[in-house]
């Protein structure tokens, strides 16, 4: 009986023996897959973390590429609309002392609002390109007064003379009238241009133009 527990005893023992070496196997095996999982993690996020970064960087690259290059159309185009925008910041300039209507004020002041930045952008652009700026000569020089819808001098000098209801209706009918050209401007443009940020700015000019005439011609009781 005796005999026969030992017996029974040392086969338990070496079934635990042998259990636990196939632990540790098992544990040794575990702990070299996670530290090459770890590994592999590593390299594997630093493999992914180098495609992020140049996934990052691409956009900026193509969005910079995606501007292109300038061509005629679009120094054209800038050199026309600065003129052009130049004499519509002069005539909402006119608005806050001779207008009658809030309405033509608000107008007037979200017209100068809009057109002076572009006028900027239009200027860094030619800058950049090496081409002429326009002079800024104002109205009394004629300037541009040949591109649609710009101002003769004595149309600017009739608006300079008027005040009230009279002021009001002359600024809107002119006013129409050189948006409608800027928009036929800004569509040449996008017809012909190739630069991306020109072509934007046509857009804007088409877009927001376009709805200040549907507004304008609302005030005149054409709408």
């Amino acid at each position: 009986m005796t005999a026969h527990r030992m017996f029974l005893r040392r086969a338990a023992m070496a079934a635990v023996g042998t259990g636990a070496a196939l632990v540790l196997a098992a544990c040794g095996s575990g702990s070299d897959d996670s530290g090459a999982g770890a590994h592999g993690g590593h390299d594997g996020s630093g493999a992914s973390a180098s495609p992020s970064t140049s996934a990052s960087s691409s956009p900026s690259g193509s969005g910079s590429a995606s501007q292109g290059e300038h061509n005629p159309a679009d120094v054209a185009f800038a050199q026309g609309m600065i003129p052009h925008h130049r004499q519509a910041v002069e005539m909402a300039d006119l608005a806050p002392g001779r207008a009658g209507s809030e309405e033509v004020k608000t107008l007037a002041k979200e017209i100068k609002k809009a057109q002076d930045p572009e006028i900027r952008t239009m200027t860094g652009w030619l800058d950049a390109w090496g081409e002429e700026v326009p002079a800024d000569g104002g109205s009394s020089g004629h300037e541009g007064h040949s591109m649609a819808g710009m101002m003769t001098e004595e149309e600017m000098k009739e608006l300079e003379g008027a005040s009230g209801e009279a002021f009001d209706t002359a600024f809107l009918k002119l006013m129409v009238k050189h948006h409608e050209g800027a928009v036929e401007m800004a569509e040449a443009e996008k017809k012909d241009g190739a630069y991306q940020p020109a072509l934007d700015l046509a857009d804007a000019v088409i877009t927001t133009q376009s709805a200040e005439i549907t507004r304008m011609n609302g005030l005149l009781g054409k709408g």
